[in-house]
């Protein structure tokens, strides 16, 4: 898929990208490369379920950025408070 490709209902043509920033609680630096890449993962897989694709996907010790792309109709709450669970319960060393 395109970064640039449309996207279309019955009445009306779209292009949405939404930039999510996570937060460990207190700033702790506790996100190394390993962990990154393995929220990444979890954050695609996720993603599948929801319609959601990533663009882009970067971050430090402290805190993460996604960029996204997403339908209309995608339920963003739902995913994100999905994604959010997954988030925290690895943070604290749930595989």
């Amino acid at each position: 898929m395109a970064l640039m490709e449309l996207d279309s209902n019955k009445h009306s043509v779209f292009l949405l990208f939404y930039h999510l920033i996570l937060v460990v609680k207190y700033r702790k630096r506790v996100i190394d490369g390993r962990v990154s890449a393995r929220l990444k993962e979890m954050f695609i897989e996720i993603g599948r379920k929801y319609g959601i694709s990533l663009v882009e996907w970067d971050g430090e010790e402290d805190h993460i950025h996604c960029l996204f792309k997403a339908k209309s109709t995608t339920a963003l709450a739902k995913f994100i408070n999905a994604y959010k669970c997954v988030f925290k319960n690895h943070k604290k060393g749930i595989p």
